[in-house]
Order: structure tokens, then sequence, then C-alpha cells
């Protein structure tokens, strides 16, 4: 499934963790805070519970978003929406 995680962090260390964590689970950096990609049910289970265990609850925010391929094609970009290039042709495709 095509999965988005968006967060707001506030300590850098954290942040930094939480970026580093997504980028191992195979997303890709579509903002500064926001990544995404393809995970199946496990790689969303397991992302949650280590971004879990960095974050501290009481302040900060993250979001994971399951999406279907359909319901990302219908996603609107307008400006400049993200840099392409950072996404995989497999992700990007879906969008055209």
């Amino acid at each position: 499934m095509i999965t988005w995680v968006m967060y707001d962090i506030e300590k850098d260390r954290a942040r930094n963790r939480v970026a580093k964590i997504c980028k191992q689970a195979g997303l890709y950096r579509v903002q500064y805070s926001v990544f995404l990609g393809t995970l199946d049910a496990h790689e969303k289970d397991t992302l949650e519970l280590r971004l879990k265990d960095e974050i501290n609850e009481a302040l900060d925010k993250v979001y994971i978003f399951p999406m279907s391929k359909s319901e990302l094609q219908q996603t609107v970009l307008l400006g400049q929406a993200f840099d392409k290039k950072l996404v995989t042709d497999a992700v990007l495709a879906l969008f055209f």
C-alpha cells in the first residue's frame, strides 16, 4: 500500500532519527517532514513501532496515512508539490 508519513517533531535529534528510520523503511522524502512510499502491512506496523520509540508522545506528532493507488492518483499536486527526482519511478508513475 502507498504510505504517507508526516511529522512535527520538536527536538532535532529525534527528528533526524525519524527521518533516518523512514528512509531505512524505503520511503522517499517529498518535503522536509513528509515521506512517501510503498509498504506492506507488516512494514507499516514495524515503522510505527520504531517511530513510537523515537518520539516524545506528549510533544511530537507523527501521522501515518495508508492510501490506495486509486486514491493517490486522485491526489491534487499544486505548484512544485515535491521534487519528483527524489521519488522512485514506481511511486511517481502512480501520479500519472
